[in-house]
Formats: C-alpha cells, sequence, structure tokens
C-alpha cells in the first residue's frame, strides 16, 4: 500500500497507522480474531453500510492483514470469506494493548466487553514489556530511544 507520507518513513508507528489507522479497520481485525470471516458477519457484528466494509476489506487486504478465500457450501454459489494471515494474527497483542488501556483509562460502567487468555486452558494472560532474558519490565520504566539516523 503506497505511503501517504509519515513524517519519519522509517516510524513504524507511523507505518503501520498508514495501513491500519483506518476508521474500523482494527474493529474488523478483532472481529476476524474472533472467528468471523464472511462479509455478512462483519456487517452484522459492526453495523458498517456495505461501501465502508468493502473498502476496510478491501485495505486490510491490500495491507497483507487478511487474505480472501473462497468457498462454497452445499447448493449455493461460490462465496469469499476473509482470513487472518500471520500478519493479521500478529496484531493480537495490540488490540490486547489497546483494550486494556481503553478499560483502564475509560472504563464502561459494565466492566471489560472481554479478557484475553491461554487457548484451552483459560489462564489469563496480559501484555507487558520483556526483556531478552524474561524480565517484565513495567511501562514507566521504559522509553522510547530513536536510533541512529532517526
Amino acid at each position: 500500500m503506497a505511503s501517504r507520507g509519515p513524517l519519519d518513513p522509517r516510524c513504524g508507528i507511523a507505518r503501520s497507522l498508514d495501513l491500519l489507522g483506518e476508521r474500523w479497520a482494527l474493529l474488523v481485525v478483532r472481529e476476524a480474531l474472533l472467528g468471523h470471516t464472511r462479509f455478512s458477519q462483519f456487517r452484522a457484528r459492526l453495523g458498517l453500510s456495505p461501501d465502508v466494509l468493502t473498502a476496510r476489506l478491501e485495505s486490510l487486504v491490500a495491507a497483507g492483514v487478511l487474505e480472501r478465500s473462497t468457498y462454497r457450501e452445499d447448493g449455493a454459489r461460490e462465496r469469499v470469506e476473509y482470513l487472518l494471515t500471520d500478519a493479521g494474527r500478529d496484531l493480537s497483542p495490540v488490540l490486547a494493548a489497546l483494550a486494556v488501556w481503553g478499560d483502564e483509562h475509560d472504563p464502561h460502567p459494565d466492566g471489560a466487553a472481554r479478557r484475553f487468555s491461554v487457548a484451552g486452558s483459560g489462564e489469563p494472560v496480559r501484555v507487558a514489556f520483556v526483556t531478552g532474558d524474561g524480565r517484565e519490565v513495567e511501562p514507566a520504566d521504559v522509553e522510547m530511544v530513536p536510533r541512529a539516523g532517526a
């Protein structure tokens, strides 16, 4: 996908937002992570107009987050579903971090809509900064340092 010109083209945050920053894009990814793959499912879950949903699906396919796959139910015509790529599945911790931030800094009166856990066991997990040797570091103790030439 062509860049819209981030201030620093080396900045991964700017490039990620260039690909994923359109309204509704990450919510489409959320739905795909929840197992929804079909246009009608996305539409029902998100309430988007067909034009907006089509545009978001196309941009996510172009960005390599989703891929189109055909399927055919018995007696029906061939249809398209949208499957997460490795890049799409790799957005899971990003969405988890956004959910935690929203639940902490803008909580809903009825509590969180979902939690994150180990598949199969249900053991709760959380997003964290971890050093190369496995030591967890608090966000307040992490700094963002420009690399040489940035």
